[in-house]
């Protein structure tokens, strides 16, 4: 990891990060995830380091690499995820890519240690869609599912449901 972390602008390469062949990129972090699957390094540089490419496309396969990795340990790799969605809606401004990631960390993720944040996301960009009444359900069933238990939380969300409900009585 290392090594093709040093791989951008020193001494005798001229071929920085935004240059490199993202195939080929994506399929040296494949390699080193399934070397290390416990070892986030990979996609932590994925995350931060390499969807920072101003090419949309490179960017948006790189995502794609960390939606992917996800699958196969959600409750570890959630961070990284998380981090895609908010790639995808605020540089790459695709509110239904990030929606999907969002939605991927909503159904598969169950540590109770996740931020709410990180839990809320979908409701957000739902709300971003303009879709309020799938905001509202999607809330609703958050505050129903009993896995937000700090009093606090619950009352932010409740809040978040009835500001929500407001939203939605005029457009009716």
């Amino acid at each position: 990891m290392l090594y093709l972390q040093a791989y951008d602008l020193r001494g005798d390469n001229a071929v920085p990060y935004q240059h490199l062949d993202y195939e080929r990129l994506i399929a040296w972090l494949r390699a080193i995830v399934a070397t290390d699957p416990r070892s986030g390094y990979a996609l932590f540089s994925a995350a931060r380091v390499y969807t920072e490419n101003p090419d949309a496309a490179k960017c948006r396969a790189m995502l794609e690499f960390l939606y992917e990795e996800f699958a196969s340990d959600p409750e570890r790799r959630w961070p990284w995820l998380a981090h895609a969605a908010l790639v995808a809606k605020h540089r790459l401004k695709d509110l239904p890519l990030a929606l999907r990631y969002a939605r991927a960390i909503d159904r598969q993720v169950r540590d109770s240690r996740a931020p709410l944040w990180a839990k809320q996301m979908e409701v957000f960009i739902l709300e971003d869609l303009n879709e309020l009444e799938a905001a509202k359900v999607v809330l609703g069933g958050l505050i129903d599912s009993g896995r937000v238990r700090d009093a606090s939380e619950l009352a932010y969300l409740r809040a978040r449901l009835q500001a929500l409900e407001k939203r939605v009585l005029p457009h009716r």
